[in-house]
């Protein structure tokens, strides 16, 4: 028999306002429960010389809840990452970049955004790095001159939040869609 114990944990920055349970299973703590939860990054790698952000057009995964859309870098958590580890690890997998530092701009909240899972996305900016792209197993990789970024083919909610990185402000916000459609969002700036 399998004893389970929830109990909320308070998220360690005043932005976000969702509480995240803990488990004790077993006599094993500190297990996040997975049921339509998922915990992910979202990462914009800026090049100031050429005032440009990578992005990738997701076009080579089959069943990619994403096909055809331009999207940040990231991925979801592995076991006993941090959300800052976890940007890292994804920048590097998707565009063979190392960045030297990130900086979180934000939080997202996706209830049910596949029509599944409640998505939690820390977002993350970053703007020194090393490397040469590679040919990424997610999708296309491109530089898109940042005024032209609201312009290509976005999540709605992206065309919203987008420009909040480029700002000196910390964000917490919720997007809701529905069926795939955007409905609509709140934000807390901070």
């Amino acid at each position: 028999m399998k004893f389970l114990l929830c109990q909320k944990i308070k998220f360690p920055f005043k932005s976000a306002n969702t509480y995240f349970r803990q488990s004790l299973i077993l006599g094993q703590a500190n297990k996040i429960i997975k049921d339509n939860m998922k915990l992910a990054t979202l990462c914009y790698v800026f090049d100031k010389k050429n005032n440009s952000t990578l992005m990738i057009y997701r076009n080579k995964k089959q069943n990619d809840f994403h096909k055809g859309k331009w999207n940040g870098l990231g991925g979801k958590f592995e076991p006993g990452e941090s959300p800052e580890e976890c940007a890292v690890r994804e920048i590097e997998e998707e565009s063979g970049l190392k960045v030297k530092s990130i900086k979180m701009r934000g939080f997202i909240t996706f209830p049910l955004f596949d029509g599944k899972d409640d998505w939690y996305v820390f977002l993350f900016t970053a703007d020194e790095f090393e490397g040469e792209l590679i040919d990424s197993p997610e999708g296309s990789l491109e530089w898109i001159p940042n005024h032209r970024l609201t312009e290509i083919n976005l999540w709605d909610g992206d065309k919203i939040f987008i420009p909040w990185l480029f700002e000196d402000t910390f964000f917490s916000a919720k997007f809701n869609y529905e069926n795939g459609m955007f409905v609509d969002y709140s934000v807390a700036f901070y």
